[in-house]
């Protein structure tokens, strides 16, 4: 039996994880587990640490492990997995945070840990752990925010897709999950509109975005608003501090889906350090009375995404087994954003997700385990 090793979150804001022993679990029917080679960090496993679960996530016991993206070799190969042998190359969305999961056994911080079959795709012999970890929780994350039919609902990405004739709205376009919302759309045939800053438009056209707009300049609504004028949108995708209220009022004057998809909550950053909870909750229901008020008057229907919904209505499937395994074999889906290694060993995760707390722009933190 492999010897495991997890980093624990071992209790209610705990100041660091604890790097102790863990249970090596065999795969059951429709699971891999595989050799951790690398893990990302991702800003839901900071929050979780430092606000715990009164707000969010209420279902977590402690101990819990926490982590999404992973990345490594398959060791063991459930019963019905047809897709993968021992020895694979596979990067996945680890789920043990979801509440139909709820198991430390897939959470992402850990040597080995156990996904799902259809949220795993096999990467190129050419694409190393450590790129190819930034992937899974930003692609899964877009695709929920596009494809679902309680979110934009758009057209799925395939190969040589025709133009739609529709524009997209990506507010954060230089983010994790503004990065592959952008490919996504493109490759669904939509043309985008980005936001980012002007350092980075150079990177956001890189995958496909048409327009870039200045998202702290004070013009920005109308500077975008001038540029959908005669085009019909799609609806838009928002990541970031206000950006919901700001795409409200641009396509509450567009033609078109007035559809938003959030992937922001409406709380403090940075995190208060004083009263967190109270002030994140007073923050979050204002936010939402704000954004309500505003989409009765605009016309506007919004939606939070929720990464893990995709686990089970199909669009896991179709993002993780059918399309981004090809995708990235014939050169044609980007590995974005740019992986920051931080360090080597589970032992660094705490100071990896520190560091993150700090801020990055077109990067991720991603740490190594090859020890």
């Amino acid at each position: 039996m492999p010897d495991n090793r997890a980093a624990w979150l071992v209790g209610p804001r705990a100041h660091r994880l604890e790097v102790l022993s863990a249970p090596y679990t065999h795969p059951q029917e429709g699971q891999i587990v595989i050799r951790n080679r690398a893990v990302a960090i991702n800003p839901i496993d900071w929050v979780l640490q430092g606000q715990g679960t009164t707000l969010m996530y209420r279902w977590l016991p402690y101990p819990c492990v926490l982590g999404s993206d992973v990345a490594g070799e398959v060791v063991e190969v459930g019963p019905g997995v047809t897709r993968y042998q021992v020895g694979d190359r596979v990067l996945g969305k680890a789920c043990g945070t979801h509440e139909k999961i709820n198991s430390p056994t897939q959470g992402g911080f850990q040597t080995y840990v156990v996904l799902a079959d259809h949220m795993t795709s096999r990467i190129p012999d050419s694409l190393p752990y450590e790129r190819a970890v930034v992937l899974p929780l930003g692609i899964a994350t877009a695709a929920c925010g596009l494809f679902e039919p309680d979110q934009l609902n758009l057209r799925r990405p395939q190969p040589n897709q025709p133009p739609t004739g529709k524009t997209v709205i990506i507010w954060g376009g230089s983010t994790s999950v503004g990065s592959n919302a952008i490919q996504l759309a493109t490759a669904a045939g939509y043309e985008v509109f980005t936001t980012a800053s002007p350092r980075n438009f150079d990177y956001v056209k890189s995958l496909g975005a048409v327009q870039a707009f200045d998202y702290r300049s004070r013009t920005v609504v109308s500077d975008m608003l001038a540029a959908c004028q005669g085009k019909t949108l799609a609806g838009a995708l928002t990541v970031g501090a206000n950006a919901a209220g700001y795409c409200m009022d641009i396509l509450g004057s567009c033609t078109g889906d007035r559809r938003i998809s959030m992937a922001t909550y409406p709380v403090p950053s940075p995190p208060p350090k004083v009263l967190t909870t109270l002030r994140t909750m007073l923050a979050f229901m204002g936010g939402n009375v704000s954004y309500w008020v505003k989409s009765r008057a605009k016309g506007i229907q919004y939606n939070y995404i929720f990464a893990s919904t995709l686990y089970d209505n199909g669009i896991g499937q179709m993002i993780f087994a059918d399309y981004l395994p090809r995708a990235l074999a014939e050169g044609r889906y980007q590995v974005v954003p740019e992986a920051v290694v931080y360090a080597n060993g589970l032992d660094h995760i705490q100071d990896a997700m520190d560091y993150h707390k700090q801020g990055l722009s077109a990067r991720k933190v991603v740490v190594s385990l090859n020890d």
